[in-house]
């Protein structure tokens, strides 16, 4: 069995595991479910989603990932294994490297959309464009989309973004991603305090755009929609059900607290969205564009936000191009300490079960996940990047998260994963959370997953909404998925009996 890496410090845990959790939807998606689900009544489900979903799944990570390192493994399917004794187990842990490996090749390439920005910010390219509908247009020719526009300018950023990502997963936990998060997240929370505090003094119409985000519209409350909203959300900013919490949790010694480290890199990524997030996006669309335009802001959905309106925005005061520069440099630097997390589970995989150094194990995924990337990038206009968001972004996180709750609590006992989370703890869990854990959390699952799939699930299968020429494209991204998922786990099948000649497995 080769070394397990371990991180360097605790606050490099903490600082790992908030870059992985705070991403683009921490500052766009957040604001946007805010302002159409009631504004401050929003935060009514959303906090009672983030104590009965999202701390109990934080927690539950921590210590299943824990627990799998104790055994030398660091991805779902060998984790699994040691939480139960039936071995068909491996299979559903198949969806926790298979999940996060495809929403790693759509990501990397909107994440390089983000330092293309970046670069056209600073270089004022993209605030010599004075009207929204040239910001879309630019938006459309970058991403080949517009009528005799290409790919290849945004391709260039896509190589840059790729090689960074790999860097950072070649050098290590410790070399790379504990150092590389170590840096992004100051400078990330540095730069969305100076957006936040620029935009908070735009002048007096700024409080009636807060007002516009939180003043509460408690009828909404009625609506289960806004419950599911809430609950996505924190699903979303949390990354629990990803299974890269679970991975970077395998790296920790057995008697490391995560009681602590998880509460606290849980609250960072809270900090981040609702007090920086909740700050900037809609408040200043509403400064500068009024109610109406705010709320077309919001209904246009966080990708316009990000690309269209903050950059018209950052054009209309002093010193735009700077702010646009720290603003498409934050959320690419949100973007990358999420990317490379999602890579973990896959290299921790490679490099455990079939006892690989890592460099030898991250060169092999490079050559795969290059070759993966390519099918977002050239198809992006047919529909692949929602059919990959949808499986591999939402459906398999949702599922993903049952598994793992129903396995830990129920499967390996309420009493022993009570004792694993509180092993080495400073702090003890309010013991109601017991109670929360073994019977709330599972139902507020199974209701999430039964509710999501007859309302947003069932249509997409049988992909209503999409035209006549984008259902072939459909169909070959889904062949694609089954063929990914079914190859992950006859590896998954060999690593299994490879180990077992080893004598390391039963």
């Amino acid at each position: 069995m080769t070394q397990r890496e371990k991180w360097g410090t605790k606050l490099g845990i903490i600082m790992a595991v908030a870059g992985s959790a705070v991403g683009l939807g921490n500052f766009l998606r957040f604001p946007v479910q805010a302002a159409q689900n009631g504004g401050g009544a929003f935060m009514i489900p959303y906090f009672i989603s983030f104590l009965l979903l999202g701390i109990p799944l934080m927690w539950i990570e921590w210590a299943i990932g824990r627990h799998g390192g104790l055994f030398g493994h660091g991805s779902a399917p060998f984790i699994f294994t040691r939480l139960s004794k039936n071995r068909l187990m491996k299979y559903l842990g198949v969806i926790g490297i298979f999940g996060p490996l495809v929403i790693f090749v759509y990501y990397t390439y909107i994440e390089s959309w983000l330092l293309g920005y970046a670069f056209f910010a600073l270089t004022g390219k993209l605030l010599s464009l004075t009207t929204a509908e040239s910001m879309k247009g630019f938006l459309s020719a970058y991403q080949g989309l517009a009528p005799q526009s290409n790919v290849w300018t945004a391709y260039v950023f896509f190589l840059i973004t790729f090689a960074i990502n790999f860097l950072v997963i070649f050098k290590g936990i410790k070399g790379g991603i504990e150092k590389l998060c170590n840096i992004a997240m100051p400078l990330l929370f540095a730069f969305a305090v100076i957006i936040a505090i620029r935009v908070l003094t735009l002048g007096p119409s700024i409080l009636d755009g807060l007002g516009f985000l939180w003043n509460p519209n408690f009828a909404v409350l009625a609506d289960a929609k806004v419950w599911m909203a809430a609950a996505g959300q924190i699903f979303f900013t949390l990354s629990v059900g990803i299974g890269a919490i679970l991975t970077y949790a395998s790296y920790l010694s057995h008697g490391d607290d995560i009681v602590l480290s998880g509460a606290t890199a849980a609250s960072t990524n809270e900090f981040a969205e609702v007090i920086l997030g909740g700050s900037i996006v809609i408040p200043a669309a509403f400064a500068f564009l009024g109610v109406a335009g705010a709320q077309a802001a919001a209904a246009s959905g966080s990708f316009n936000l990000g690309f269209v309106t903050m950059p018209f925005i950052f054009g209309q005061i002093p010193f735009g191009q700077i702010f646009s520069f720290l603003w498409f440099s934050l959320l690419f630097l949100a973007g990358i300490t999420s990317s490379v997390s999602l890579m973990e589970p896959a290299v921790a995989f490679v490099r455990d079960e079939f006892n690989l150094d890592r460099k030898t194990a991250v060169k092999r995924l490079l050559v795969i996940t290059f070759i993966l990337c390519q099918f977002p990038i050239f198809f992006l206009g047919q529909g692949v990047v929602d059919e990959l968001d949808f499986w591999g972004g939402t459906f398999c996180l949702v599922l993903f998260a049952t598994i793992e709750v129903v396995l830990f609590v129920w499967v390996f006992g309420m009493d022993r994963a009570w004792e694993e989370m509180h092993r080495g703890a400073e702090l003890n869990i309010p013991r109601f959370y017991k109670f929360i854990m073994k019977y709330v959390t599972p139902l507020f699952l199974f209701f999430i997953l039964g509710f999501w799939f007859i309302q947003q699930a069932w249509p997409t299968i049988l992909m209503k909404g999409v035209s006549d020429a984008g259902k072939p494209y459909v169909i070959a991204t889904r062949i694609g998925l089954v063929l990914l998922f079914l190859g992950i786990a006859y590896f998954v099948r060999k690593a299994w009996y490879y180990k077992k000649s080893l004598g390391e497995v039963e």
